[in-house]
């Protein structure tokens, strides 16, 4: 059985959409998650991406991906990695493929001289939460982690 982690790359798109798609269903808010292939096609690989991300391969199939975008520490004056989706379809799961997909992000930071990783989790996934620890991830449980979109985001631009 051979496994790979690379870097996503033009024509991942379907797969990469897929995967999201299943995320949210694990995360039970399918009906939430509207990204299309197009989309995603235009934040990883358009003129400026805002996003970037790794895909696991075993055996030639998409197993996993990591999508990731940078941050920037005003305290530390350097970029980070915010990786807003892991995700690992349930048939390659305990095979180590989200641990070497973090990994891999860590040695992007390191190679890049960026000074964190940081990510969220959901409070009831305790698998995920299990291997966050597991690998050095503390809680940062001093932070609220906040979010305006939709209504309440067109509202507050119009006071700009």
């Amino acid at each position: 059985m051979s496994e790979i982690i690379r870097a996503v790359r033009p024509g991942d798109e379907p797969e990469l959409t897929a995967m999201i798609h299943e995320l949210a269903g694990f995360e039970r808010a399918a009906a939430d998650c509207t990204v299309t292939e197009n989309q995603l096609r235009d934040a990883l690989f358009g003129p400026h991406p805002v996003v970037y991300g790794h895909l696991a391969e075993v055996d030639g199939r998409a197993a996993a991906v990591a999508l990731w975008f940078l941050n920037f520490s005003t305290w530390d004056g350097v970029a980070g990695i915010y990786l807003e989706d892991l995700f690992v379809r349930p048939q390659f799961r305990r095979r180590g493929l989200a641990r070497k997909l973090l990994a891999t992000l860590a040695r992007e930071c390191v190679d890049q001289g960026y000074s964190r990783l940081s990510w969220a989790v959901l409070d009831w996934n305790v698998n995920a939460i299990a291997l966050y620890d597991s690998v050095g991830g503390r809680p940062q449980s001093e932070w609220i982690t906040y979010r305006v979109s939709g209504s309440e985001l067109s509202d507050l631009a119009r006071e700009s």
